[in-house]
């Protein structure tokens, strides 16, 4: 049921009541209850307070029900990011997948969610590619520290939403930076969906959720009015673009500040492995493995966890025989409780 502001509503498993005085996003309002607390609740833990509608309109809400095919909900909604806690990401702009049961995560609807962490207002336009076709499939914009409920989808429709564009511009009335405008691709691999480690706890949404960050405001490019910087010179904008992308790799994968986990099983890295042999598999993988960690050692990360799995070992050997080159590290098994025996833990010291 969609609830408005003023609403008079009555709690499904506890006994009394209250007045809805914001909606937080398609699944949770803010509810000031008749013994003066106001409290996020869930939508579906709620219903209207039926005496407190004139008679007139429950028989037209009966008749409506009854006899019309309801509207369906409009599924666009802007509310503020995380109003029940503080947020520990880094300022950015953030691409979520959040479904809808916290406790079944690979089944249900997922709501899709663009996060606008950043102290501009956002102007977004997003493109998909289905089919060999790339549509249009949104724009709008996003207050400062807000976030949008773009829409709703059916694990059905998961492989129409893993291919295709973000392109996004920061306004502000007195912006302390000038920011060039941003072009992003999405690409997520359609079996992230239906793995549970997939799914990160973080402090942008209420419950666990595929986070994808598409830019940190640390990596946008300020506009200067100096001619030294607008030199068009293809070297330098190419050299600008690689720094950019090796800042926001290992932002991909964090978990908390200055924290990660990297999952290096090949099908996380690769679409496709056929043809390949068992040493170019370990040769992407420990790629890939000492890319993010000097990417992690740059951005000054104090702990990145690298999955490596069971097997046969052969890889988790060849990860601690790379560390020996590294200076500044340690490593140890992670936790069993959470990644069983499959997992290292590389510590950073920090820098002098």
């Amino acid at each position: 049921m969609k609830f408005k502001i003023g609403d008079k509503i009555k709690f499904i498993d506890e006994i009394g009541g209250g007045v809805v005085t914001r909606i937080i996003d398609s699944q949770l309002v803010k509810v000031m209850s008749d013994d003066g607390f106001e409290m996020p609740i869930l939508s579906k833990d709620i219903i209207l307070d039926y005496r407190s509608i004139p008679e007139e309109e429950k028989v037209r809400s009966v008749f409506t029900t009854t006899l019309a095919k309801p509207e369906p909900e409009e599924p666009d909604f802007i509310s503020e990011i995380n109003p029940w806690g503080n947020v520990q990401e880094e300022k950015g702009v953030y691409f979520a997948f959040e479904p809808h049961e916290k406790q079944w995560l690979l089944t249900g609807d997922m709501d899709v969610i663009l996060i606008n962490n950043t102290p501009y207002e956002l102007i977004y336009s997003l493109f998909l590619k289905r089919n060999d076709k790339i549509e249009g499939v949104d724009f709008s914009s996003v207050p400062a520290n807000s976030k949008i409920v773009i829409d709703t989808i059916g694990r059905d429709e998961i492989e129409e939403w893993s291919t295709g564009y973000i392109q996004l511009l920061f306004h502000s009335d007195a912006p302390k930076n000038v920011y060039l405008p941003v072009h992003s691709v999405l690409d997520i691999k359609s079996n992230r969906f239906f793995k549970e480690g997939s799914y990160r706890t973080n402090t942008l949404l209420r419950g666990k959720a595929i986070l994808i960050t598409v830019i940190t405001l640390n990596a946008l490019t300020v506009v200067s009015s100096r001619s030294s910087d607008q030199k068009s010179d293809p070297e330098i904008s190419q050299a600008k673009a690689t720094t950019i992308r090796e800042k926001q790799l290992i932002d991909k994968f964090k978990t908390s500040v200055g924290e990660a986990v990297v999952d290096l099983h090949i099908g996380e890295l690769i679409d496709n492995i056929l043809g390949l042999s068992s040493s170019d598999m370990i040769k992407i993988q420990i790629d890939t493995f000492k890319k993010i960690l000097n990417n992690a050692i740059i951005n000054e990360y104090r702990k990145v966890t690298f999955i490596h799995g069971v097997g046969n070992g052969v890889l988790k050997s060849a990860i601690i025989k790379e560390l020996e080159e590294y200076e500044g590290t340690d490593n140890a098994m992670a936790s069993i409780a959470k990644f069983g025996v499959g997992a290292i833990d590389v510590s950073i010291k920090p820098k002098k």
